[in-house]
This record gives C-alpha cells, sequence and structure tokens, in this order.
C-alpha cells in the first residue's frame, strides 16, 4: 500500500480530500484550545474528554430515535454550561497559577470524564449513523462520506460565527481585552471572572460541536480522547495563540499527514504517528528557541 499511494494519483488525491475535511474538525476544536490558552493561560488536557462527551449526547439523542445531526445545535448548549460549571468549581482556583498546576488540575478532570463516560455509556466503540451515503468523484475513483463533507462545512460555519462573534459583541471585545492585559481590562471594569467562565464555557461548547460531529463521522469511546487533546495541543503549538488562518492550516496539515500516515504505515500506526510527530514539533521548537538565547547572547 505504501508505494500505491505514490504510483496511482487517486489515491493520493482520496488521501487528501480524506484529510482535508478531517483536519477542519481538528482546527475547530484547536481553535477552542487557543481561546482559553490564550485568555486564561491554561493548557486543557481534558479538551480530548470534552470532545467526546459531545460525541456522546449526539449518541444519546441517536439511541432515542433524534437524527444525530441535530447534536450539532443541542451538544453546544449543554458543554456550555458545563464549562462554566467546570470553571466555578476547579479552573478559577489555578487560573493565575504555574501553568504545570493548570496541567494537573485538568488531567484529573480528564480522568474523571473518562470513568464517568464509561460508568454511564459502557466501553464499547460506538457511532451514531447518520445515512448520510458517499458523494462519489473522478468517475467513482475517489469516495467521500457526505458525513465528512457535512462535518467540515458545519465546522467553518461555526469558526466564522465565532470570529464574527468575538469582533462584534461586547463579551467578544471583553475576552480580546482580556487576553491582551487583564489586569488593565480590570481596572477598566472588565469582570475578568464572567469572561473567563464564558470562555472556558465557549471552548467546551466547540469541543461538544466538534465530540456530535465526530459521532457522526467516526466513532468514539470513553478513552479516545487523549488522542485529540494531543492533537488540539500539536496544532496551537504549530498556529500560535489567537492565529485562526494559521490554525485552521495546521489543522488541515495534520489531516493530511494521518491520512498518508495510515496509508503507508497501517491504521495501527496512526495515532503512534501523531505522537512521534509532537515529539519532533517540540524537539525542533526547543532547538529553535536555544539558537535564538545564543544569538541574543
Amino acid at each position: 500500500m505504501d508505494f500505491m499511494v505514490f504510483q496511482y494519483p487517486m489515491i493520493t488525491v482520496q488521501a487528501c480530500l480524506d484529510g482535508i475535511l478531517l483536519g477542519i474538525l481538528f482546527a475547530l476544536i484547536a481553535y477552542g484550545m487557543a481561546l482559553q490558552w490564550g485568555v486564561m493561560n491554561i493548557i486543557n488536557i481534558a479538551q480530548g474528554d470534552l470532545v467526546i462527551l459531545g460525541g456522546y449526547i449526539a449518541y444519546f439523542m441517536y439511541l432515542y430515535g433524534i437524527h444525530p445531526a441535530w447534536g450539532v445545535i443541542v451538544a453546544p448548549v449543554i458543554m456550555y454550561f458545563l464549562g462554566v460549571l467546570i470553571y466555578k468549581l476547579v479552573i478559577n482556583k489555578v487560573v493565575d497559577r504555574d501553568l504545570f498546576i493548570s496541567i494537573l488540575a485538568t488531567f484529573g478532570i480528564s480522568i474523571l470524564f473518562m470513568q464517568l463516560m464509561n460508568f454511564a455509556f459502557g466501553a464499547d466503540v460506538v457511532l451514531a449513523n447518520s445515512d448520510y451515503g458517499t458523494t462519489m468523484l473522478f468517475n467513482d475513483n475517489v469516495v467521500l462520506p457526505n458525513s465528512k463533507l457535512f462535518s467540515a462545512f458545519i465546522s467553518i460555519l461555526f469558526a466564522i460565527c465565532l470570529v464574527i462573534y468575538m469582533k462584534k459583541s461586547k463579551l467578544g471585545r471583553a475576552i480580546r481585552a482580556t487576553a491582551q492585559n487583564a489586569r488593565a481590562a480590570k481596572i477598566l471594569g472588565v469582570d475578568t471572572e464572567k469572561v473567563y467562565a464564558a470562555t472556558f464555557g465557549i471552548n467546551a461548547a466547540l469541543c461538544g460541536v466538534a465530540g456530535a460531529l465526530i459521532s457522526i463521522t467516526f466513532t468514539i469511546h470513553p478513552y479516545m480522547g487523549l488522542p485529540y487533546t494531543i492533537r488540539s495541543f500539536m496544532i496551537v503549538i504549530v498556529a500560535g495563540l489567537g492565529n485562526l488562518p494559521g490554525v485552521a492550516m495546521s489543522g488541515m496539515g495534520l489531516g493530511v499527514f494521518e491520512e498518508f500516515a495510515d496509508y503507508i504505515l497501517g491504521t495501527e500506526f496512526r495515532i503512534g504517528s501523531v505522537f512521534l510527530l509532537l515529539v519532533l514539533i517540540l524537539v525542533y521548537r526547543r532547538f529553535k528557541l536555544s539558537r535564538k538565547r545564543e544569538y541574543l547572547k
């Protein structure tokens, strides 16, 4: 199969299109992480678990005869209030603390969510079947599930709506002001506590949307949140905080990388290749920073 990728152009086209559609979904999750990281200086290890929880909301609707696509509306609403609750109970105690403290706190939340989802839904791999069918391209040589097209469209739609909301709304302006300088924003009358709670809630809502889309497009189970956290972290590291175009490009690049790793190395090495890529990126960033320090000396 590794040689077929290069010998048959349609396989390459298939991998690229699948990767781009998948990467758009990754970018939506990463944008939520970048938002709360930039505003609150917190790395959320539970990011992927919030995604999977959103997926289970859509799957729960599917079990009761409601089309799982409605999950993209219901899941973000539920997840927003859950995000605010998590902030009130845990996150507000680690804001402005050492970054390592936030990592430990959110890691604990991640473990708790995994166990709760396992208890509530079981450890079986599940899928919320959307029955969307497929689209055939290039004389039926390229097959795209319509659920992937739907997921990419909804992800782009929510990203655009969020950008507009951040620019036009009073809360959006307060979030951007807090991200630039929290102390100055507080002096000018911005309720930073409300801003932090809303920011974490928005991040959870984006995870809810992404999770609902993942449950329609792929499979979910309680212990698959970590790979989505790693993907989001990697995208944010590459793109930088507050760089939405960079997040989108990095997300699509990661999606294409995963698809080619799947074709060339095999499905069993897909997630492993993502972890290896993260290690290489971190080593490269550290090397680059050390070179910059030497240059400044």
